[in-house]
């Protein structure tokens, strides 16, 4: 599996950060936007090698800063790694139900790219209070229901 280990300096802005990658990505997995295991600190997890505005990168949400002991700013040795397992997100019960009982939102939801899917999933379970983890999926049913074509209707 093509991987690379690079020292780079964590980049922080407010609260977006990012990994720089400063070699090819194309060169060594065969395009840009390509899906990668990254591990820094000891921590791993998934992500998408990004590009914009001439810079190439790899987002570093905060759970994954928390979970790695990173704050943006550090430098340190970052691996990269071709991500070639199939991307699933196991949506909670809940959500499955309540989709489910507002066709045609399961159809759509199945239609979602992983990282969308993560996000509705992420804020769910984030929920403290049961009315807050109800009232996310009720938005994220009305949201991925109006949803057409991968687009807002």
């Amino acid at each position: 599996m093509p991987s690379k280990v690079v020292k780079v300096k964590i980049v922080r802005d407010g609260s977006m950060c990012f990994v720089p990658v400063p070699f090819d990505p194309k060169a060594l997995f065969g395009k840009v936007r390509v899906p990668v295991r990254v591990t820094l600190n000891g921590y791993t997890y998934r992500s998408t090698i990004a590009a914009m505005g001439g810079r190439v990168f790899i987002p570093l949400r905060k759970s994954n800063r928390e979970a790695a002991g990173v704050e943006g700013g550090e430098t340190l040795n970052v691996e990269i790694q071709l991500d070639t397992e199939k991307r699933e997100v196991t949506p909670p019960r809940d959500l499955i139900r309540a989709l489910k009982a507002a066709p045609p939102a399961w159809d759509r939801w199945r239609d979602l790219s992983f990282s969308h899917q993560r996000e509705y999933v992420e804020a769910i379970e984030e929920a403290r209070k049961p009315e807050t983890r109800a009232r996310r999926i009720e938005t994220a049913v009305r949201m991925v229901g109006a949803r057409l074509g991968g687009k807002p209707k």
